[in-house]
């Protein structure tokens, strides 16, 4: 019974229930990435290039005739699939991007606040302020 109640412990802490709505939204903002790369970015490379679609790029590697689909290619045989690289890796580097710029925010914001707090002198607690009027009393 002990290790149910560690278990619920652990699973109700703030770090666990962040982290896991933290994977939740990078994984939907990973799809948001992907399509900005593949519908958007990609295809302006593409048109800039002469029309060229990276994704369908590749290297037969079973002697494949270069004509066919990417997909065709696979059935067919083994191949270097670079083009598919490629576009993964624009996904990665602007999703990286924008993390970084994330965080970047949220430390500024969070020294900003740290700043703020220190600026505030905190308020006397009541018993000081009760000793400063007992010594101010005693100095008449």
């Amino acid at each position: 019974m002990s290790m149910l109640k560690d278990f619920r412990a652990f699973a109700v802490k703030g770090n666990v229930v962040d982290l896991a709505v933290g994977v939740i939204i990078g994984g939907a903002f990973g799809k948001i990435v992907e399509s900005m790369v593949q519908d958007i970015i990609m295809p302006v490379v593409g048109k800039i290039f002469g029309g060229l679609d990276f994704a369908s790029y590749y290297i037969p590697l079973n002697g494949q005739p270069y004509g066919l689909s990417l997909v065709e290619a696979k059935k067919a045989g083994a191949v270097f699939a670079y083009g598919n690289f490629v576009t993964i890796l624009i996904n990665f580097v602007i999703l990286a991007f924008i993390i970084f710029q994330m965080i970047r925010i949220i430390n500024k914001a969070r020294d900003l606040t740290a700043k703020q707090e220190e600026a505030a002198p905190a308020a006397p607690a009541e018993d000081v302020l009760l000793l400063r009027e007992i010594r101010d009393a005693l100095k008449k």
